[in-house]
């Protein structure tokens, strides 16, 4: 799309921009954090929203990037949920499960994070 900019495209016809920083698009790091939060979201989402809808559900993904012996690399992520319920017995069910579905996503369900924490090697392949 230009210098330092692309754009990936799905299967199924989403896009997304992906740029360097310099402009609006998301960084690749960015986008990782994206896919790290949005992973555990859906997953908690799907869990208490049997329960109850939210009337707040903000999560947010963060990481310090950092250079050392390893080359550059994402240390200290941390994925934080802000989630309130309705009062009432189906807010009150939806809070009950909400740290153990939180837990399942982390340990389990997200296929994102569960490969970040598992580290996998990744084959870069010239055609």
């Amino acid at each position: 799309m230009g210098e330092g900019r692309f754009k990936a495209t799905n299967r199924r016809g989403g896009v997304v921009s992906v740029g360097s920083g310099g402009d609006p698009d998301f960084t690749p790091v960015e986008l990782l954090l994206a896919a790290l939060a949005g992973c555990s979201a859906i997953d908690v989402d799907l869990i208490t929203g049997k329960r109850a809808a939210a009337t707040t559900f903000d999560v947010t993904a963060s990481g310090d990037k950092v250079r050392d012996e390893h080359g550059n690399h994402l240390v200290n992520l941390q994925i934080t949920f802000d989630v309130r319920f309705p009062d009432g017995e189906d807010g009150d069910r939806a809070r009950e499960v909400l740290s153990r579905s939180i837990a399942q996503s982390r340990d389990r369900l997200c296929t994102v994070g569960r490969t970040v924490q598992l580290g996998v090697p990744i084959e870069y392949v010239e055609v």
